[in-house]
């Protein structure tokens, strides 16, 4: 059974059975203490915490996750990969154990021919919290399982929590009994033999005082009893079709196949060529969801992720033989085996392949310059006599180059150096540590949204927002919150949040700043709002200082917008439409948003494009803004169907929530966005628009930034008198300003190149001179001078290498020359053939000279370059080599 139809049975089974199927949510999800969805009950996280109330009592859902904590570990096991597919079927306060446990059974036992899964039961247990008496009857009653089907485990394999005060509870896994090939009967540690496939979590206590996965408190019984399953389709598939792992499952097998084509050596001939095939595999198919997903390459967050993703695979082909680029021969693979499930991979693969192969060529480039980043380390390292490369070193060219760890390996040893492996593993650790740290203090965030949620439960309906029609509104104090504890009453000089009735300042989203504004009191109180936030769904929060008097809970209030800051801000807001349709109309539909942000005379627009927009395209795209300008368009926002919205062609921001009805901001007729923000009535309003640049921001991403009305003008002003006063100084016209500055830069650099070349000569032109100076010492010509102040190592380095070969290979040649450029002390030794035959290396004159420059140095035996910090001991430098050579012969 292909994996696309585990999927549609799934889906088909649970809908069937009063169960809403929720479409997954994209790999990037508005949770801010994940990088990406790792688990399929995320989406439905805010309903367990109650911090949402759901719109159904069930749902089911196939969700799209990742997982990358150790990426290194991949292609290692048979076992995990980064992309999986979860299905889960989840109850809200409807089912409980009964009812989860007849759904499973059902499904799983039913015959394919039925529409079930088709498993023999006599295959089949169940593991179950030890004290779970309740579940251990369930399973007796509803599968028939006997004791010993039946396995008690304790916290650490059955219990679930997330790790932070909130909801938990006993689990139950469904196992399949693979055979004794696989373990030992009764062997539930074996792993392999008695395999888990679907975890049944019921949620019924609440716990606090979390202190690990297996220490915390039982607080008491939740008021709902919610369920969460989670089934992991590719270990589902692997099982059904009769393979060994998911790296056989008709998803992934087929780019191990396509590997193989290419590179012509055969999976499961060798364990080493294996983990190679599983790499690419997995972070082939990853990569291709993740660009899907909105995801570009980048060195921070999830653009780091995907970037090790690809890279990691791009360096496993070539470990397996092939330097040539591949992407392009895999990535189109794993597409048609995917869009069965995500048709939408197959629509959006220009855009998604492009960003992948423009990175694998990156990389490659990458390669050639980190070949000369590491050989700079190797010599450095050679040079002091060290016989290893630093851990920090190859952690650098890891971490900031993207250069692997296994090519450092590599090449290092290819030099005769080893690399201090445990020092890099022991860095990489650190990282990997403060990255879990970080996320530990990010989750404790989920308990601090209580307070508001309290708050709403006491208000008992969302927030109403009154600032598309009015900047002033009489409303009611409903909460405050000081120090993060709900109080009654706040004074002067108190940094608070404020929860109000119904509000006309703007709550920070869509990348439109917040509102600035006032609350004042009947009283006289006055306070100062400096932020809008909304922390959980429905609930407005002021965060402020109160500047005057007293405010309580219940008392009449009057707040008011900073219209001046609005106004900006919206006028911003509305450029940014007006910036991304003009792009659109440029570029195409490619051109769609990344990210903005609005804030007041400024805005930045992010946009996925993987080349750089031409200076005469982005001068088109200013002018049709500001054409548009002078027309003066009405903007207009109509409430309407999320598919009536489509259907208009109203864009939308991937990866935005939402709901069924929609607010559709439109510009005339020539542009719609789905959008919550403020705007100005017309667009004639704004003035003008003027784009400041656009820069990449990262792989397939893209940058402008604008300034828009008054600090737009401010700016051409600017700009305008300091032409003004380039043509005074240069004695031209405006216009010929370019040509003029172009001709004087031009000139600057063949002075440059005049300058270096007489240099280069006079330092060239001493060589005849010094070979004449040759002197005989211990049977070798021997030559050293002290070139001086102003001689360039690279200039220095023409000059030894030109006497050396003026003075021929008959007999054993050494030359030994310094100069001093920029105040440091440059030392560089040749040797011909002949006297490398006789044991006279470069490197080892070279480290005895730089050592007395109180530096380093290395290099090869025939040329080797040091220096140091001490320009008054170049003397003293020349003259170690000489008395180095002279002891060798004595």
């Amino acid at each position: 059974m292909e994996t696309a139809e585990i999927r549609r049975r799934w889906l088909s089974y649970f809908g069937s059975r009063g169960h809403t199927v929720v479409p997954s949510a994209p790999l990037v999800h508005e949770d801010p203490n994940l990088l990406f969805v790792n688990a399929g009950m995320v989406p439905f996280k805010p309903y367990f915490l109650g911090q949402e109330t759901p719109q159904f009592s069930r749902a089911t859902s196939v969700q799209k996750c990742v997982r990358t904590l150790d990426i290194e570990e991949v292609g290692k096991t048979t076992r995990h990969g980064t992309f999986f597919q979860m299905n889960g079927n989840f109850s809200f306060g409807d089912y409980f154990k009964e009812g989860a446990i007849e759904l499973a059974w059902e499904l799983i036992t039913r015959s394919q021919a039925e529409g079930g899964l088709g498993f023999e039961e006599k295959d089949l247990y169940a593991s179950v919290y030890h004290e779970d008496d309740e579940a251990i009857a369930l399973w007796k009653k509803i599968a028939g399982l006997s004791d010993d089907r039946i396995v008690r485990l304790g916290r650490k394999d059955n219990y679930w929590n997330m790790g932070v005060a909130g909801p938990g509870g006993p689990c139950s896994e469904i196992l399949l009994d693979r055979g004794r090939e696989f373990g030992a009967d009764g062997d539930w540690e074996a792993g392999d033999r008695y395999l888990e496939f679907w975890n049944l979590v019921f949620m019924q206590y609440e716990l606090e005082n979390v202190r690990s996965k297996e220490d915390f408190d039982i607080a008491g019984e939740l008021p709902k009893r919610n369920i969460d399953t989670g089934m992991g389709l590719e270990r589902v598939a692997f099982l059904l079709q009769g393979v060994d792992n998911i790296y056989e499952t008709d998803e992934v097998f087929p780019v191990i196949a396509a590997a193989e084509d290419l590179t012509g050596r055969r999976y499961g001939s060798d364990h080493e060529d294996d983990v190679r095939f599983r790499v690419v595999a997995d972070h082939v198919r990853s990569s291709l969801m993740l660009i899907g997903d909105g995801v570009t390459p980048g060195n921070e967050g999830r653009g780091y992720v995907l970037r090790r993703l690809l890279r990691r695979a791009v360096r496993s082909m070539r470990l397996l033989g092939v330097d040539a680029p591949t992407l392009e021969q895999l990535l189109p693979v794993s597409m048609e085996r995917m869009k069965a499930s995500y048709p939408e991979l197959e629509t959006d693969f220009h855009r998604i392949s492009q960003v992948a192969y423009a990175e694998e060529e990156a990389f490659r480039r990458t390669l050639s310059s980190g070949t000369t980043i590491l050989d700079t380390a190797v010599a450095r390292a050679k040079s002091s006599g060290a016989t290893t490369l630093g851990g920090a070193e190859a952690f650098a060219l890891h971490d900031t180059y993207g250069f692997p760890i296994d090519l450092t390996l590599e090449m290092a040893a290819e030099q005769g150096l080893q690399v201090d492996e445990p020092g890099f593993r022991r860095l990489m650790g650190e990282q990997r540590d403060r990255a879990k740290a970080d996320a530990r203090a990010k989750k404790s965030a989920h308990g601090d949204t209580s307070v508001y949620r309290q708050l709403s439960d006491t208000i008992g309906h969302d927030v109403e927002f009154t600032g598309y029609d009015q900047t002033q509104t009489d409303t009611r104090i409903r909460g405050l919150i000081r120090d993060g504890v709900v109080v009654d009453r706040v004074g002067p000089g108190d940094e608070v949040e404020i929860v109000l009735d119904r509000t006309p300042l703007y709550a920070e989203s869509g990348g439109q700043q917040a509102d600035h504004g006032h609350i004042r009191l009947a009283n006289g109180a006055l306070i100062e709002v400096t932020d809008v936030q909304r922390p959980i769904t429905g609930l407005v929060v002021h965060r402020a200082t109160v500047l005057e008097g007293e405010a309580g809970v219940g008392e009449d209030a009057e707040a008011e917008v900073d219209v001046v800051r609005r106004r900006s801000i919206s006028r911003a807001h509305t450029a940014t439409h007006m910036v991304h349709q003009a792009l659109r109309d440029e570029l195409g539909d490619t051109a769609t948003q990344a990210g903005s942000e609005n804030s007041p005379g400024r805005l930045r627009f992010d946009f996925k494009s993987l080349q750089a927009v031409p200076a005469a395209a982005m001068g088109e795209i200013e002018g049709r803004i500001n054409a548009v300008l002078l027309d003066d368009l009405p903007v207009t926002a109509d409430v309407m169907n999320i598919d009536a919205a489509k259907k208009l062609g109203a864009m939308a921001l991937f990866g935005e929530k939402y709901g069924e009805r929609v607010r559709v901001v439109s510009i005339g007729e020539w542009s719609r966005e789905l959008c919550v923000g403020t705007h100005t009535p017309r667009v004639g309003q704004i003035g003008v628009v003027k784009l400041l640049g656009e820069s990449s921001i990262g792989s397939g991403v893209r940058r402008v930034e604008a300034l828009v009305g008054a600090d737009a003008y401010t700016h051409l002003a600017r700009e305008a008198t300091i032409v003004s006063q380039l043509t005074d100084t240069l004695g031209v016209r405006r216009d010929e300003l370019p040509d003029r500055i172009a001709g004087i830069l031009g000139r600057l650099r063949e002075a440059e190149k005049e300058i270096a070349a007489v240099r280069q000569s006079q330092v060239l032109g001493a060589a005849s001179g010094l070979v004449q100076s040759a002197r005989d010492i211990a049977g070798v010509t021997f030559v050293s001078h002290d070139a001086g102040e102003g001689v360039t190592g690279e200039d220095l380095r023409k000059l030894v290498t030109d006497v050396r070969g003026r003075l021929g290979n008959d007999r054993p040649v050494l030359v030994s020359m310094a100069s001093v450029a920029s105040g440091r002390p440059v030392v560089i030794v040749a040797t011909n053939e002949r006297a490398r035959e006789i044991g006279l290396k470069a490197g080892a004159f070279v480290k005895l000279a730089a050592q007395a420059l109180g530096g380093g140095g290395g290099g090869k035996d025939d040329l080797a370059q040091g220096g140091g910090t001490d320009a008054t001991r170049v003397s003293v430098a020349l003259g170690t080599v000489e008395d180095q050579l002279r002891n060798r012969g004595a």
